[in-house]
Order: C-alpha cells, then structure tokens, then sequence
C-alpha cells in the first residue's frame, strides 16, 4: 500500500492500517521533513504503481481532491477497529473512519472523507467527497455536508440541516440552520462571517 503524506494525520491514519493487519510499503510527501515515519520510509518521488492500493493521509481537503485528481490509483478505505459503522451504511473509497466513530444506518460518506475520532454521524446523513468532521462533532439524522466542508471539532448540527460545498464550521459551532457554500460559520447559533471568496473563484 502506498500512502500519501508523511504529517502528524498519516500517524494516526498509519496506526489504523497498522490495526487492521495491513502492511505500508512507501510513504510519499512532495515535501517530506523526515525520512521515515514508524519505520516505513518516506520518499518525494513517485514510486508508484498504479494497481497499488492507496490512502491519502493528508488533512487538507483541497490538497486530497487534487491527489486524487492526479493519481488514478486503486483508493482504499480505512476503518478503525474500534469504530461503529452501521452494515446499513455506505462508506466510499478513499475514506479514512478514527476511533470510536459511530456511523448510523442509511448515512452515505463521499470519497477520501476524514472521520475524525470519536465524531457521530446520525442516520440519513450524508457526506460529500473530501469532507472533514472533525473529532467530537455530531451531526443530527438526515444532515447534508458538502464537498469539501470542514465541521470543525465539538461542533454540534441538527436535524435536517444542509451545510453547503467548501464551507467551515467552526469548533465548537451550533448550526441550527442552512449553511451557504464557500461560508465560514461560528458560534452558537451559528453564525456566517465570511464568504471564502478564494475557494470560490477556484471552484469556477
């Protein structure tokens, strides 16, 4: 298996794959400041073989969806053993599920998500590709997250709330209602104080 990014997130994304008996043959960082990581090596090279299964360990949704853009590799899914994932729910490749995370049934998770630990993610949920809940954010049944967004961590969603594409939420947040794309939200009730113009005009 190869894995992308040798930070602080491929820890913990390494210690997964670690956990469920798989096996790392090299980790690749364009801009690596070490050369190893729990004794797999680390390379800037693209030593890669495209029927090689691959997980993207890096934290920042952009970066991940442009990986994933540029390498056409088998993506695979991570799930820690210690998380509770519902057989009724669907987890895309790519995704990266932590410790004790709680996954209801009918909750659909796009492509190369982060789960972060202990996060809950209710029934009828569903997440979009390259999004991040953070840890210890609950999301509330039939909860809509966009492509991109970030629900930062301990941030709280009710019922029915749809969060738009490339928006963040910030820790601690309750949203209480609709979210626009591209809009940073904050407090409790949540509240816009920007709209991130630069993700914006990128997405055009």
């Amino acid at each position: 298996m190869i894995v992308f990014g040798a930070s602080g997130h491929s820890k913990v994304v390494l210690d997964i794959i670690f956990a469920n008996n798989q096996t790392v043959d090299v980790i690749v960082d364009h801009h690596p400041k070490v050369s190893e990581l729990f004794g797999i090596r680390v390379t800037c090279n693209d030593e890669i073989d495209a029927k090689e299964d691959a997980i993207i360990a890096i934290g920042n949704n952009k970066t991940r969806k442009i990986i994933s853009e540029n390498y056409a590799l088998n993506y695979v899914t991570a799930f820690h053993p210690n998380s509770v994932i519902s057989k009724y729910a669907k987890i895309n490749s790519g995704t990266v599920v932590m410790a004790n995370v709680i996954i209801n049934p009918d909750a659909e998770v796009g492509r190369h998500c982060i789960i972060n630990t202990s996060a809950v993610i209710e029934h009828d949920c569903k997440i979009g590709d390259f999004a991040h809940i953070s840890p210890h954010a609950a999301l509330a049944g039939n909860v809509s997250v966009g492509e991109g967004s970030h629900v930062g961590i301990g941030a709280s969603v009710i019922q029915g709330v749809t969060i738009g594409k490339w928006a963040t939420i910030g820790a601690g947040s309750v949203i209480i209602k609709d979210v626009p794309d591209f809009a940073t939200v904050v407090g409790n009730p949540g509240r816009i104080i920007k709209i991130n113009k630069n993700i914006q005009n990128n997405e055009r």
